[in-house]
């Protein structure tokens, strides 16, 4: 009997799981046992091919393959290296001092090579945090398993060659395995770098920019509403670039979700700046959320960890997949639940959404005539649900640009590189205030917590409780007005929201245009 060492994810989370092999008398069959989903079951097929090529015969008795803990639902084929070694040592032919503290993942070929699987990065994690010592895995996800410090890392090419490594033998020039082709599902996530794309690429908008630039400062959500080719999607593509690079604990995180979701790059194992994803509008819940009906993946609002996850068009999302934004937009989190799995997934990404007026999408447009009634109207905007638009800090519209815009607009406003910076200073200001608390930025502390450590000053406190008193704003609305004044300060430097602050923050939550130190600033820069 042999016990090979392998990982099982449960969303980002693994535990270990004993691959369990003995060989038995009675007659020839194979039999794979401990809660295992259809694709671990076909293994013992894959699994026979590969070691009877690899340099052995199968045992002509009854192999039992169990994977423990048994209460422990299995999914995938990265056991499949585990099993394959499992016969080796049962067979006595691999010792089996060579396995104490190692963990063994990857997907056999028929042939005996090791196909890439996705997950080796959170399941090297998984690992090294239980303690193992050694993890082998296919050369093709060498690079990032080896992100994780205190592991040794071992990159192989197929099962025979892991037999020689374990033997002392010398090992077989094996040719090299292709990686995951995650062509198909790259186009999930983006990544945009910094300096490519420019603000001042967006005509006019100057208070659509300014409020762009506010939302990157802070982490806040932003919906921008307008007729078509008026910038909405052109703002929502430049904010990640505003954005500062991904601290390296943040960038382990998001990468190792990638990883599950096996669209991170080969050549490209560690994602340091924010992610960018642009679900498309009839993508389903499952795609926006997570889900699946045998494996439970990551959907877009986790790839978009630390980064943004853009909705356009948005009223033309299924109600579902839009009401499914309320839980992550407070906890920062998505549970997937299943009959037989349940996986929690980080999800804190900032939101940017962009809707259209109107079906037609003339509404106040002065170029185009609207052809919608105020009925049809006010059932798209209501698409959006009130308490979807009270998670929005901040609330653009959009008109179309005049012609003098058209001709003198370009270049007018600040570079990139240079608001950028600016964004870093205040996400530096909001570091060091909240050093010792789990928040980073201001949209993510709680409203209690903000209102009883980091008030505003005197004059801005009795501006927002008249708001609450007046029954203009909500008290939740009124913490999130409280947060986005926090980061307008950081942004002009104040050491407290002034009564300014606050109210060029009403005015972002309620749409209406904005003025004030922080506009000064800005053209200053």
């Amino acid at each position: 009997m042999a016990a090979i060492a392998s990982i099982a994810l449960d969303g980002l989370a693994g535990r270990p799981v004993e691959v369990e092999v003995d060989i038995a008398s009675g007659l020839s069959a194979t039999v794979v046992v401990g809660l295992a989903d259809t694709t671990v079951s076909e293994a013992r097929n894959r699994v026979r091919s590969a070691v009877v090529n690899s340099g052995t015969a199968w045992p002509d008795t009854r192999v039992t393959i169990n994977l423990a803990p048994s209460n422990l639902p299995k999914s995938g084929p990265h056991y499949d290296l585990a099993m394959g070694l499992g016969v080796f040592v049962a067979k006595s032919v691999v010792p089996v001092e060579g396995l104490a503290r190692t963990v063994f993942l990857g997907e056999l070929a028929l042939d005996g090579r090791l196909r890439a699987v996705r997950g080796v990065l959170p399941a090297t994690l998984a690992a090294a945090e239980a303690g193992f010592e050694r993890v082998f895995v296919p050369e093709s996800n060498l690079a990032e398993a080896r992100l994780v410090p205190g592991v040794e890392v071992v990159g192989v090419r197929s099962l025979r060659q892991v037999v020689a490594m374990l033997r002392g033998e010398e090992e077989p020039d094996d040719p090299p395995v292709p990686p995951l082709d995650e062509s198909a599902d790259a186009a999930w996530s983006r990544v945009i770098p910094s300096g490519r794309l420019d603000l001042t690429d967006v005509v006019g908008q100057d208070d659509a920019c300014l409020a762009t630039v506010i939302a990157a400062s802070g982490g806040h959500h932003l919906l921008l509403t307008g007729p078509p080719g008026v910038g909405k999607t052109m703002l929502a593509q430049r904010l990640p670039a505003l954005l500062p690079d991904l601290e390296p604990d943040d960038s382990l995180e998001v990468s190792a979700l990638h990883s599950l979701a096996g669209v991170l790059p080969s050549d490209v194992p560690m994602l340091i700046r924010p992610p960018f994803l642009e679900p498309h509008h009839t993508a389903s819940a499952a795609a926006v959320v997570g889900g699946g009906s045998r494996v439970v993946r990551p959907g877009a609002m986790s790839l978009a960890h630390h980064g943004v996850l853009f909705l356009d068009e948005a009223p033309e999302f299924a109600i579902n997949v839009l009401e499914a934004l309320r839980q992550p937009l407070e906890s920062g989190q998505v549970v997937v639940s299943r009959s037989a799995q349940t996986a929690v997934f980080p999800a804190r990404f900032q939101l940017v959404l962009a809707a259209n007026p109107c079906p037609c999408g003339h509404a106040g447009s002065v170029m185009q005539r609207c052809e919608c009634s105020a009925a049809t109207r006010r059932r798209y905007a209501d698409r959006l649900s009130g308490p979807i638009r009270d998670r929005i800090d901040i609330h653009r519209t959009l008109v179309e640009p005049s012609r003098r815009e058209l001709v003198h607009g370009l270049g007018a406003r600040p570079a990139m590189s240079d608001l950028a910076a600016r964004v870093a200073e205040a996400r530096s200001r909001q570091r060091r205030r909240l050093a010792d608390t789990p928040w980073r930025v201001n949209a993510a502390v709680p409203g209690v917590d903000l209102r009883k450590g980091w008030p505003a000053h005197d004059e801005g406190t009795r501006l927002l409780e008249q708001q609450v008193r007046g029954h203009k704003v909500t008290p939740r609305s009124a913490d999130r007005v409280l947060r986005l004044a926090w980061s307008i300060a950081d942004l002009c430097g104040h050491d407290r929201p002034t009564i300014d602050d606050v109210q060029t923050a009403l005015d972002l939550r309620r749409g209406s245009p904005i003025g004030g130190d922080i506009v000064r600033l800005l053209e200053a820069a």
